[in-house]
């Protein structure tokens, strides 16, 4: 029985496993070559090598701009300031909604709509500034907080808010980067008159939308000229411009 036992085998071989070369080791061997190299070179290449980067780039075309001087023209999308646009007429398009400002992820953004009250002045109506329902009564950005990101642009459904090339916002006062109403609207062009004013005589909401309107109409221009002195004062209903604490409202 003792002979017919199979003998013990010998332990296996563990694999030798040889170092690898660390970076270090490299660098070393790097260094090592490089310095052949060095010895090799007259004493008097290290002085003028160092300044080689200089001597390649004396000659290049300067890429300064010369800001504010001559300032570079911005792309056509660029998102600067903010702008509240008119319809043809001069009438707002801003209707008060407030998803810009629901929209703003910095909630830089503030807006308190209003009625449209088409009660004549005399009788202590406020006017007519939009097409719509509603208005913008209050509207204000404040640019310490914006991000010009351009989700409230997205976010407005008459086109209302749009951003222009405007770039150059900086200011040494908190508060004048808070901007109103009157600072964001855009100005009267050929054609318009400044809100309030009647809609077009047979036009509906829609009908400013679809671009049925291109201009204010005679109508529209002898209301003006007969209610200026009444109007002077509905102009510019936006309270007086907030501290930096009161810009924007918190959701609830």
């Amino acid at each position: 029985m003792a002979d017919d036992a199979t003998p013990p085998q010998p332990p296996a071989e563990r694999p030798v496993r040889r170092p690898v070369p660390s970076a270090g080791d490299g660098r070393a061997s790097a260094a090592s070559s490089t310095s052949g190299t060095d010895e090799k070179r007259p004493p008097w290449y290290a002085p003028v090598g160092g300044f080689g980067v200089t001597f390649a780039t004396q000659f290049r075309k300067v890429l300064t701009e010369e800001y504010p001087e001559k300032p570079r023209p911005t792309a056509p999308r660029y998102h600067g300031r903010h702008q509240l646009n008119r319809h043809p007429d001069g009438l707002e398009k801003c209707v008060g909604c407030e998803l810009c400002a629901w929209a703003c992820p910095a909630d830089a953004i503030l807006v308190e709509g209003a009625n449209n009250d088409d009660t004549p002045i005399s009788e202590g109506g406020q006017g007519r500034f939009s097409p719509g329902e509603r208005y913008g009564r209050v509207y204000q950005i404040n640019y310490l907080r914006c991000i010009f990101c351009g989700l409230c642009i997205e976010a407005c459904p008459t086109r209302a808010l749009t951003m222009t090339n405007d770039y150059e916002l900086a200011d040494d006062n908190r508060a004048d980067l808070i901007f109103t109403k009157d600072q964001l609207l855009a100005p009267v062009q050929q054609g318009m008159l400044p809100a309030p004013h009647p809609m077009v005589t047979g036009m509906e909401e829609r009908d400013y939308y679809q671009g049925k309107v291109t201009a204010a109409s005679d109508e529209q221009r002898t209301w003006v000229a007969e209610h200026a002195d009444e109007v002077t004062g509905l102009v510019g209903t936006e309270p007086a411009k907030p501290t930096d604490s009161a810009a924007s409202r918190r959701r609830s």
